[in-house]
């Protein structure tokens, strides 16, 4: 079982009440799932370049990834309707809090220069998206065999009504925000 997942359960909630003072158990909002986005523009050119980060960011997630399609097709960047050009993966339940401690506690301390997370970075509805520049700070990912580097935008769906209640929920998991 995941720390993070103990640490929801046991303190994390009787917080998120004492703040907010929700009546019933199930107003307490939580992370409902996270996603995991990597565009990879330049497999217009070389297919190659989604299978490496299709390995990427499942040796990262430890799950089966989806590549991303094309929905219409755009001449001036070269890209048809229906084209291979990302790849995504969700994660809930035990994946998603052991992804969230390694990125919370490994990989974003290993960010050169790393002053904290935007702290603006919600979507009105409590949900919240992180852009990273780099996928080698995942432990996981061996720096020598990396072909590329590529950045990825990780998302947190919570249940939040609020956006102020759901910087205080990631906040109660050490998300670093920036003061």
């Amino acid at each position: 079982m995941s720390n993070f997942r103990d640490l929801y359960e046991n303190q994390i909630k009787d917080a998120l009440v004492a703040k907010f003072g929700y009546k019933n158990v199930m107003e307490i909002p939580k992370v409902e799932k996270v996603v995991i986005n990597m565009g990879v523009g330049e497999a217009k050119d070389n297919a190659k370049l989604l299978d490496a980060a299709v390995a990427d960011l499942e040796t990262i997630t430890g799950q089966k990834v989806v590549t991303t399609k094309a929905k219409n097709s755009v001449a001036n960047f070269k890209i048809r309707e229906g084209q291979a050009i990302g790849c995504k993966v969700t994660l809930r339940g035990e994946k998603m809090y052991e992804f969230m401690e390694r990125l919370i506690c490994l990989a974003l301390p290993r960010v050169r220069d790393f002053r904290g997370v935007n702290p603006n970075a919600f979507d009105g509805r409590g949900n919240y998206a992180l852009g990273i520049k780099e996928q080698i700070i995942f432990p996981e990912i061996e720096y020598d065999k990396v072909d590329k580097v590529r950045g990825m935008d990780v998302i947190f769906v919570t249940t939040a009504n609020t956006d102020e209640e759901a910087r205080e929920l990631l906040a109660q998991f050490s998300m670093p925000f920036a003061k």
